[in-house]
């Protein structure tokens, strides 16, 4: 493992620990939970972690989180930071500090992506629907929250340029949105999806795949992955057990700075 790698096991197994002790539902997504059944831990050149939560649990998660000041700390769009503009909730190791360029320069830690796991209803025509209205003001607060970027289109870097000049208030919007979403019942519902996630309708999923949380080995630790991962895989990545091309194997993510041993705070 990579020293970052290191540092986000640590904090993967402390999140586990954490949803054991209250007893909330979670489950390794994307390319973790590729990389548990690929690798049986990280993708060699990973370095991010990806968990997804039913909504109620998120939401309880968020409230137990709030205000605790240990080694992690949550941190939503719902707490009013003006730099924090991510859709979903961060979980961050205060031991270090990562600067990332978003439309602000946020100074923070090695995090873990916590998202919402958010029910759709019981037919997926439908259930298509509602997500594609979700992603409709999704798209809007991405635009306005986000600085260009020369790694993007130029449709992209247009559509961020114009928003600026729509007056809106993201968070506002992005609150609505969250209360959109709980409005279906994840446990209800026969189709459900991570309506944040990068990939789009591709996340759409039905429910029963994800079941009751299945134990994975992730390097020297066991996490919560999908029931049915096979499935959810293949929806995500296609074949997934073939490993992409060696000029694609590349982080997701580029840091400003980074410093793996000082506080952020």
């Amino acid at each position: 493992m990579t020293d970052i790698q290191s540092k986000l096991l640590d904090m993967l197994a402390w999140y586990d620990g954490f949803c054991a002790e209250h007893g909330l539902t979670y489950y390794a997504i994307g390319g973790t939970l590729l990389g548990a059944v690929r690798h049986g831990g990280f993708i060699p050149w990973d370095d991010d972690i990806d968990v997804g939560m039913p909504r109620a649990d998120y939401e309880r998660f968020k409230t137990l989180m709030k205000g605790t000041c240990g080694r992690y700390r949550a941190e939503t769009a719902d707490d009013g930071n003006r730099d924090f503009t991510y859709s979903f909730c961060k979980l961050y190791d205060t031991t270090t500090t990562a600067v990332c360029d978003t439309r602000y320069k946020i100074k923070r830690g090695l995090f873990i992506d916590v998202f919402p796991f958010d029910g759709l209803g019981e037919n997926k025509e439908d259930g298509l629907k509602r997500f594609k209205k979700i992603q409709s003001k999704r798209k809007m607060i991405t635009a306005k929250r986000s600085g260009t970027n020369k790694k993007l289109s130029f449709y992209m870097n247009a559509a961020i340029v114009l928003s600026k000049l729509v007056p809106f208030n993201w968070q506002k919007l992005l609150k609505k949105t969250h209360k959109f979403c709980a409005e279906c019942d994840f446990y209800n519902s026969k189709y459900v999806a991570n309506v944040f996630g990068r990939w789009h309708d591709r996340e759409v999923v039905e429910r029963e795949w994800l079941g009751e949380p299945r134990r994975f080995k992730f390097e020297n630790i066991e996490i919560n992955g999908l029931a049915d991962a096979d499935k959810y895989l293949t929806s995500i990545y296609g074949d997934y057990m073939t490993p992409p091309k060696e000029s694609d194997r590349k982080p997701d993510h580029e840091c400003l700075f980074l410093d793996l041993n000082t506080p952020y705070c």
